[in-house]
Order: structure tokens, then sequence, then C-alpha cells
């Protein structure tokens, strides 16, 4: 029997492609998350990209990554279509994938034969770009035989040998056919990139076709090169442990190395990643975060444009065309500017000393002491009374993570953080920043912070905190503050700073705040329940390690002034369960705990009716997650009713309701789709079946379970309400201090 031709064979390209961007989406989280891990990933059915528990809102990156894999098999049109979004996100996870990420986007080409290399990838991209424009003219009805190949070959290289394009007209002829002549044997230069000759070939091919034929569409030349695809480069999930490697090895034999990173960010033939928008290290190989990795990263798109240009019209600066560095901005004026770099835990030498030299020779002026004597003697022969150059600025970064990068000193860490004019995020927990850097933050005109992290960050003053948030214009709009503090590293916070910021800060005042985080701040039964403004859309709120504040008052908040909260940090905070003056016992702790807090909060009013039908009331607030203490939670056993006691992979531990969860809804009559809050789940269902598994794993879980993040996620710009998982996921939730 003879097969049937599919129909999706006969899709046009384009329809493919919007087909593998739904894939790629499908793994993406929704805007408002649901707070909850990513659980019940083996359910079947399409993700809601509602905040929603169960089903899940978003599919799981290895199954979004293992389709598109299957849809690069089909056939070459799913190839071409998927293999843009395949190679979109990358994350290194095991450092033989590294090495085959490095062989696969920057390997191979030698520089001695780099010349020849380009002229023949000219050439069979020429004709590759000719064939698709004279099957462009054959669909319109006109010839595309020898006399018009040849016609419109003529017409390609007339205009490719214009002014205006960057092809050396020595790459224009094939190799076969170069004849040998003393030219040959001067001193080669460097030829174009790959993918600036590719640009050139497809702007020439279409601008001949446009002028005989206005309107019609060439298809660009295909370019099997992935590295401009990729978009995101990340080192979350990297690990040597558990490799049986001896410790010379680790030293020296290092997988991720600085010159290899250099390979892949920088490669002046290909231009290996264009695009690169996104990159997180972690402590595992900043060792690999060299000063020219650390130039390549930063100095992309709009930082290089701006380098060398005079301020205000004055000098003109014509550049040398034999300057390295002059060769070097150019090819970088051509990439994308970062818009993300996490550096959580990245403290290694190698690492702040790269990162030492790069603020001292960009952005403090001063002369590199590791550059060679030529290079030092070139600059200072250069006009600089002739020119005065704007300072340096990175203007499409958008988030920071610093977090935990303690070894950077403040004459460092504050004037990179001021280079980023138009940060939204910006995550220096655990760091040296002091009350000047803060209020040089604050003075900036263009800094508008949405989310904001400034955990145990010892060297700030409460005064330059409560100065900061009440009346600098950058923090008027954050809807995610974290001010975590704990009994090694208090809050400096006093009560009348606390008043003030409660009371006068713009971003407590619009109600907008989303998550909180006020640890070990001297908080009151007063200022929370007459000075604190309502926060309806606070969702999730520290209140650890306040030992004096009272029970009753932090469940009088929550019911009158912040009802959405669903996750509540209690470690170590109110006297009721045991933090106080006074001697209260385990099971004194676990009682008050149930009766004055979890039953009056979480549980629906009574009622009663003789209908068939009573109508319920919801409880009056959202609350089902709460952190306590490790042996609080010991004390509470296995938990009593629905509420089960869910450990993380390192010290921290919550108490859950089992039974409540954000399900997805079917439509209603209008057809709108939501999710609601239920907190009636039979013990079959997925979502309770799921959380009961994890409180039977007592800490045997990935390190992205848990709730209230310690850490700001930074590459996808979720903030403080986002998820991680491998290390980032590890500070998250897992670390308890």
């Amino acid at each position: 029997m003879a097969s049937v031709p599919s129909v999706v064979a006969q899709f046009p390209p384009e329809l493919l492609a919007v087909v593998c961007a739904h894939v790629y989406a499908s793994g993406l989280p929704p805007p408002t998350p649901s707070l909850d891990p990513l659980l019940c990933t083996d359910q079947t059915g399409v993700p809601t990209g509602l905040p929603s528990s169960f089903p899940p809102a978003y599919s799981q990156e290895a199954a979004v990554r293992r389709t598109l894999a299957n849809l690069c098999q089909v056939n070459k049109a799913w190839y071409e279509a998927a293999k843009p979004w395949l190679w979109r996100k990358i994350e290194i996870r095991l450092p033989r994938s590294w090495l085959a990420v490095v062989d696969e986007v920057a390997g191979g080409d030698d520089d001695e034969v780099s010349e020849e290399q380009a002229a023949i990838m000219v050439d069979l991209t020429l004709r590759n770009a000719e064939t698709a424009a004279l099957a462009a003219r054959t669909l319109i009805g006109e010839s595309s035989g020898n006399d018009a190949a040849l016609e419109l070959h003529d017409k390609v290289l007339e205009r490719l040998s214009g002014p205006d394009i960057s092809i050396p007209p020595e790459l224009l002829t094939p190799p076969a056919s170069r004849d040998p002549s003393p030219r040959r044997l001067r001193t080669k230069s460097k030829s174009p990139a790959r993918w600036k000759l590719m640009r050139s070939i497809s702007v020439a091919v279409q601008d001949v076709m446009e002028r005989a034929h206005p309107g019609i569409y060439v298809p660009p030349p295909h370019d099997p090169h992935p590295g401009r695809f990729v978009r995101h480069l990340d080192f979350n999930h990297f690990r040597t442990i558990g490799m049986r490697r001896l410790v010379e090895e680790g030293v020296n034999n290092r997988f991720v190395t600085g010159d290899r990173l250099v390979a892949v960010l920088k490669d002046w033939r290909v231009q290996e990643l264009p695009n690169l928008v996104v990159f997180g290290a972690t402590e595992y190989m900043d060792g690999a975060l060299t000063f020219p990795v650390l130039k390549e990263l930063l100095l992309r798109g709009s930082a290089s444009r701006g380098r060398g240009r005079p301020s205000r019209g004055r000098d003109v600066v014509i550049p040398d065309p034999n300057d390295p560095e002059q060769e070097d901005l150019a090819r970088r004026r051509e990439c994308k500017d970062l818009e993300a770099v996490d550096l959580t835990g990245c403290v290694s030498g190698v690492f702040v000393s790269a990162l030492a030299q790069f603020v001292d020779t960009f952005l403090l002026g001063s002369e590199d002491s590791s550059d060679s004597e030529d290079e030092r003697e070139r600059r200072r022969s250069r006009p600089r009374n002739l020119v005065q150059e704007e300072a340096l600025t990175f203007q499409g970064m958008r988030r920071l993570g610093l977090r935990g990068v303690k070894s950077l000193q403040p004459h460092i860490l504050e004037p990179l953080v001021l280079a980023f004019p138009h940060l939204t995020h910006l995550d220096l927990s655990c760091t040296r920043i002091t009350p000047d850097g803060l209020a040089a933050l604050g003075a900036s005109p263009t800094v508008r912070l949405q989310s904001l992290a400034l955990e145990r960050c010892n060297w700030l003053t409460g005064e330059s905190i409560r100065n900061f948030l009440v009346e600098t214009p950058a923090a008027q709009g954050i809807t995610e503050l974290s001010l975590y503090g704990d009994w090694t590293y208090p809050s400096p916070l006093s009560e009348e700073q606390v008043r003030d910021i409660l009371q006068l800060a713009p971003c407590f005042k619009n109600g907008q705040l989303v998550y909180l985080d006020l640890s070990s701040a001297p908080l009151t039964r007063d200022t929370l329940l007459n000075v604190c403004p309502t926060q309806p859309r606070l969702r999730s709120l520290g209140l650890s390690h306040i030992r004096g504040l009272e029970l009753g008052a932090v469940a009088e908040f929550l019911r009158t002034k912040a009802s959405s909260v669903e996750v509540l940090t209690l470690v170590t905070s109110t006297e009721e369960l045991g933090y106080g003056d006074r001697i209260v016992s385990p099971r004194q702790a676990t009682i008050a705990l149930h009766t004055q807090f979890i039953r009056p909060l979480c549980t629906p009013p009574f009622s009663f009716s003789l209908s068939a039908t009573p109508k319920t009331e919801d409880p009056p607030t959202r609350l089902r997650v709460i952190e306590l203490a490790p042996p609080l939670l010991t004390s509470l056993g296995a938990g009593a009713g629905t509420w089960r006691i869910v450990r993380s992979k390192g010290g921290r531990g919550w108490y859950v309701d089992a039974a409540s969860g954000w399900v997805a809804q079917p439509g209603d009559a209008e057809g709108r789709v939501g999710s609601v809050l239920r907190r009636d789940l039979s013990q079959n269902h997925p979502w309770r079946v799921e959380l009961e598994s994890l409180a039977d794993a007592n800490g045997n879980v990935n390190s992205g379970v848990g709730w209230h993040s310690r850490k700001m996620e930074i590459l996808h710009g979720d903030g403080l309400l986002g998820r991680e998982a491998g290390l980032y996921g590890a500070v998250a939730f897992a670390y308890q201090g």
C-alpha cells in the first residue's frame, strides 16, 4: 500500500518555525508564578501558562529540549526550523558537554588557511544565494537559464565591489582561479567575520533583485554555524565533583579555562556568539573568568560603540586600521549588549584580580599593569589632549547578580555597579557595598529598580538603607525587596528607621510589593498593625529571627493587611514558638502554632445552612507554607491534618499544607480560563500526592525544591519570586545561612 504524503511536509518554513517557537515557549514560566516547585511533570497535557501548581504552568526544560531534538531528526525542513531554538539556551552541565560545545561553536579552523577558507565560503554562499534568487525569478515566470545566471552573477559581483561592502576583492575570486603574484607574499590581513560576509552577500543579492523586481523576497543564504543562535549561556549546573580526578588534575587540567571561554566568545573569523545576551557563572568555574573573558563579555554592543568617541562633538578621532584594539572594538560593535549577568559566589583570586583590572582599565582610567611595554607606549603616544572620551557605561544591562562576591573591595564593586545606568534587578547580598556606594546608586537619574536584595550587607548602615528607600527615585518602583538578616549578621535598622521605611518609602506606600523579607529587623506589634500600609499584593513574606515579635500580631497583620500572603518565614521568631525571653516547651510551641496561627488563618469560618448545596466561605488568608527552624519542625513530627514537613537539600524546612495548591480551572461560559487556590484537594489528587512524596523524602530532593527564595533569579528576570535549580537553586532554597 502506497504511503500517503504528509500534509506537514507541505508546510512553509515560516510555519514550522512558529511551531518550534511555541515548543520552546512552553518551557518558560508564566509572568505570574505559582510560588511552587515544578512537580507533576509526568502528567500528560499542555502546560497552562497560568500561575497554577497543577497542571504545571510550563513544561520541564528537559522535555522541551528532547522535543526540539526529535524535531531536528524528522527532515531537513524541521531541522532548520528547530535548530535555532535548540541552540538558543545553552546550560553547561558536564565537562564533556562543555568540550563538545567548544568544538562545535569555536572549533577547528587554522589561522594559516583562514583566507582560503573564507574565499571558499564566499564562493559557496554566492552560489546558494544566486540559486535562491533564480528560483524566486522562476516563481514570477521569468527565465532562469545560464544566461540569466551569468547576468545575475555579474550584477552581484559589481554590487559587492562597491565601497560600502566590507568584502575584500581577493575573496570574491575562487581560490582555484588565483594566479600567484608578488602581492600574495605580503603579510596576510584578517578576513571579515563569516556572519558579516554572509550578511553582505545577502544584502547584495536582495538589492539586485529588488531593483529588477520591487517587492520580491529572496531567502537569506544558509549559515550552518550555530553560534549566532545562542542567546543564553550559563554554568549553573556545571560540576566536576564525583569524576575521580586527582587534586593535581583539578588544578592543572581544568575543563573550563579562560582560553576556551574566550574561544567561544571571541573569534575574529566568525564572531562566535554575536547575539549572546545572558551569561551565568558559578564558583565551580570562576577561575576561567580572566581579564580577556570579562572584556569580551562586557565590552559588547553600545559599550564598544561609545569607547573612543569624543564627548560633545569635539575633535574627531580617526581610528588606526592597524591597531588591534580598534579591530576588537569594530568586532564588538556588531554584538548585542548583555542584558543579564549572574556571578553568584564567584570569589576566586583569578576572577577578583581580573575584575579589578577591568575596573581600573575601563572605568577608572588607570593604566593596565599587565599590558606589554609596546602597548603602554602606543597608548601614551595617542593625542590624549585632543580627545576627551565619554565615561564608559553599559546601556543594555538590566539585571546584575553579585550575591556572595565577598572578595571584591568597595573601590572595585561600586564603580562596577554604577556603570550600569538602567538596572531593574540588582542582587548585592553578602557583598561589601558601602553607604556611599548605595547613595551613589540612588543618585542615578536612570536606575529604576524593580527587585533589590541587600541581604547581610554588614558594611551598610540603617540610615543609608532608610535614605535609599525613602528618598531616592531609583527605589520608588521596587516590588521585590530583601533586607534579610540573621543572628550572625543582624539587620542594621533601628526601630525608628523601620517605622520611617514602612511609613514613608514609596514602594511600601503604593502597595505593589509581592516579595518582602525583613528578617531580624526590630519589628513590633505597633509597627506591623498601625504603621505598615496595607499590602494587598504581597505573596511571600520573611519575618525570621525576630524574637520579641508576638505570634498574634503576625496573625492579625496577615488577616487585616496582607491576606494574599501564601509563604511566611518564622525561623527562630516569636515568643510563643519558644524564641523569646520566657521558656516554652516544644509541645506548647506546636500547640500554639496550630491553635493561634494556622487554624484561625487557614480554616474557613464556620457556617450553617439547610440548603442542599451550602456555600462555603474562603479562609481569611491564603497562607499555606510556613518556614520554621529545624528543632521546631522536628517537634511537629509527621505533621497534623493535611500539613506536612518538606525539608530542603540543605538546612531549611517548611510546614506545608499538602491539600492546598493553585489548580487550573476549565473555561467558563464566557471562555475565560484561570486558576484558583484550592484547599480541599483529595488524597489521590496528583498535586497532593507529589507534596506527600516530598515530605516522605526527608530532604532527599533536588536543589530546586523550596519556597521563599533567598537568591534573586537574574538570567530570566523572574526576580525573587523566580525558581532555579542547580547551584543557584541550592543558594536560593537549601543554604540556611
